[in-house]
């Protein structure tokens, strides 16, 4: 009777840890991020409540595989504005990724930040619009070595000052400190890096005299060749010369691309590089307060038009209102992006007509999660489904190239 009794209870405690284990959540860093989201200001609404739950819920977190840590934090253009308070983000000792990327966050870089050892990607660029007081002041702390598992630093468009410290991050390879106020020289262990990424300081990139230009002492300028005249003349005609060749073959480079480009258009292979959102014209990447992705009621993306330029992408296919991509954005979630062309439906009535189309909630229909609205330009964002179009799944794939089933076709 004792043996069973024994056998009962470890039973019961072998039930009572895997249940605890399948409610398992990150409560530690759930607290540091309602703090945070609590002290720092911000203007979009974000669906961080106490009595939800932090993974798989909470735009953009992101948590590990168990649901014990949370790992990547991506809140890019949702209007924090201020100091970064200190002790929140810093208690999340297990993140990897963050990205506080576009906002209006300004005063001196945290300091707390060197808690965050198990850090890899760090994106805290600001973008300046004309002028601006916005961005993180002060020098980059040195206790960014710390960060030994660093492999993306992204300051730029800052305000920050001072000299570059050597910051030692053998893992690192990305770095962009761009357009701050940085002055000195740039340390040895960062010179590796291009030009680039310190461009828009006043720092030197720490060449060797050899690298330098060599000076010709005035005596010899005043010495003229002879015959200059005639070799001035020569020298002009060849320039003139060759500028014109140049521009034939410019020419002759643009036409060529306009034959190749209307021929693509006439016989659509639904096939497009990586890389490009679109193959007829590049979408400007700035955003205002009056254009500006917008987001539907229960969407758990946070990206902005900036992470849809930068995210790979492929052509899915071409219906009447436009085309549709595949795009990949940097925190691997995929979603379809259909671009709108001659639609000339105004802002006020374009928004309404997408509030119809995005309260759709259907099992066989594709819901509406975003979309984005310029004069120029017109998106619809939406999930992604991996099984297929409907023209596969009713005619077994015999034509590639048949119009995909979805929104606006």
């Amino acid at each position: 009777m004792g043996c069973f009794s024994i056998f009962s209870f470890v039973v019961v405690c072998t039930l009572c840890l895997f249940t605890l284990e399948g409610n398992a959540e990150p409560v530690d860093d759930k607290n540091a991020l309602l703090d945070f989201v609590s002290k720092l200001p911000h203007l979009h609404d974000l669906n961080w409540r106490e009595n939800t739950s932090v993974c798989g819920n909470w735009v953009g977190v992101t948590c590990s595989s168990d649901k014990s840590r949370v790992t990547a934090v991506r809140l890019p253009a949702v209007g924090f504005h201020g100091q970064i308070p200190a002790n929140t983000l810093s208690r999340l000792s297990a993140l990897q990724i963050l990205s506080l990327r576009s906002n209006r966050i300004s005063g001196p870089f945290p300091s707390d930040f060197s808690n965050l050892r198990n850090l890899s990607m760090l994106y805290l660029q600001y973008k300046q619009i004309f002028w601006s007081t916005a961005g993180f002041t002060g020098r980059i702390p040195p206790s960014l070595s710390k960060l030994t598992q660093l492999s993306s630093l992204v300051l730029a468009r800052n305000l920050l000052s001072g000299g570059i410290p050597d910051l030692g991050l053998v893992n690192l390879q990305q770095l962009d400190l761009s357009h701050n106020n940085l002055t000195g020289s740039v340390p040895k262990s960062l010179q590796r890096f291009p030009s680039s990424s310190f461009v828009g300081n006043h720092v030197l990139l720490g060449k060797s005299s050899h690298d330098l230009p060599v000076l010709i002492p005035s005596s010899q300028l005043s010495k003229k060749p002879k015959n200059g005249r005639r070799l001035r003349n020569t020298l002009l005609q060849a320039i003139i010369i060759g500028c014109g060749v140049l521009g034939l073959v410019a020419f002759a480079f643009l036409f060529v691309i306009c034959c190749l480009k209307g021929k693509k258009e006439e016989g659509f292979t639904g096939k497009f590089p990586k890389g490009n959102m679109s193959p007829e014209k590049t979408i400007s990447g700035g955003q205002d307060a009056k254009n500006r992705m917008v987001f539907f009621e229960g969407c758990s993306y946070a990206f902005d038009l900036e992470d849809l330029l930068r995210a790979s992408a492929e052509v899915l296919g071409k219906g009447t209102f436009g085309m549709s991509y595949k795009a990949i954005l940097e925190d691997a979630n995929i979603v379809v992006v259909k671009r709108l062309k001659d639609v000339s439906a105004g802002k006020r009535e374009f928004e309404q007509q997408m509030e119809v189309i995005g309260s759709i909630r259907h099992e066989n229909v594709v819901a509406l999660r975003a979309y984005y609205y310029s004069k120029d330009e017109k998106l619809m964002v939406s999930d992604y489904c991996s099984q297929g179009s409907i023209s596969t799944l009713l005619h077994g794939g015999r034509d590639e190239h048949r119009i995909l089933f979805g929104l606006g076709n």
